[in-house]
């Protein structure tokens, strides 16, 4: 066979799998709303609806977001998942993309989870973390870290992961999205924290010249692995065994997150 057209293959190959489609801002000229996303698992279920934003006064002022009603009959896993090797596109996790933001607006405090599948349908699993706020717009931190060297051709999202008494409406957006700026200058300059030292082997020390309140720490895959009340703005966490964590803060009512290394 030609050696140049072998290299060809090569580099369509190469290419083709780091093909990763995102943002996801469901927007008329952006990604998602085209897409063919499949409801899973929710009784009778109803398709994602691509809505105007119903709450435009927060971080997210997107014209377009999705819309997912968690029925009360549905599972607590009901979910919506993009088609394999279509949509977000064939890709391999690496430092670039291991971490997955989604803005939610929902009306309970439930788990947001994330999972990526492979074309063969394996999996190493949802990574699951539960919103803080409600009627609010709010971003949502994933690290897919663990995963990284793994290829993906697929995203699914579980907007309500848990058991409801209800139907939920819950809403998403801006999945792989940038950082999200705070409401303003003067937010920012209120809620001003640090956290130190990172890496830590003992002892978290929170500074804030605004109230510190409560404290929680999850695992890389989503797991809660400590709550704390903070009285004396220290978190001991040598029991922890060594590697990534997440810590998430509320400062003055406005969420912190930040990842830790435990060593």
């Amino acid at each position: 066979m030609n050696r140049s057209f072998l290299l060809s293959v090569v580099l369509f190959l190469s290419f083709h799998i780091h093909a990763q489609n995102i943002p996801i801002d469901f927007e008329e000229n952006g990604l998602g709303a085209d897409w063919d996303w499949k409801v899973f698992e929710n009784g009778s279920n109803p398709d994602l609806e691509f809505v105007p934003n119903p709450d435009m006064s927060g971080i997210n002022t997107s014209a377009t977001v999705a819309k997912f009603t968690a029925l009360e009959v549905g599972q607590p896993f009901v979910g919506c998942e993009t088609k394999h090797g279509a949509g977000i596109g064939d890709f391999v996790i690496d430092e670039s993309n291991a971490i997955i933001r989604i803005m939610v607006w929902k009306s309970v405090i439930s788990d947001v989870g994330i999972k990526l599948v492979r074309s063969d349908n394996w999996s190493l699993g949802e990574i699951k973390i539960p919103n803080t706020v409600t009627e609010e717009w709010e971003q949502i931190e994933f690290d897919f870290s663990s995963h990284i060297g793994n290829p993906y051709d697929q995203i699914v999202i579980f907007p309500d992961f848990d058991n409801r008494a209800e139907d939920n409406v819950i809403y998403f957006d801006n999945v792989y999205g940038a950082v999200a700026s705070p409401a303003s200058n003067e937010e920012v300059e209120t809620s001003c924290a640090s956290f130190f030292p990172n890496p830590v082997s003992d002892i978290i020390t929170l500074t804030a010249n605004q109230d510190l309140n409560n404290c929680e720490i999850f695992s890389v895959s989503g797991q809660l692995v400590g709550n704390f009340n903070i009285f004396d703005q220290t978190i001991d966490v040598h029991a922890l065994d060594r590697g990534l964590y997440i810590l998430r803060t509320s400062v003055n009512g406005e969420i912190r997150i930040e990842r830790y290394i435990k060593l």
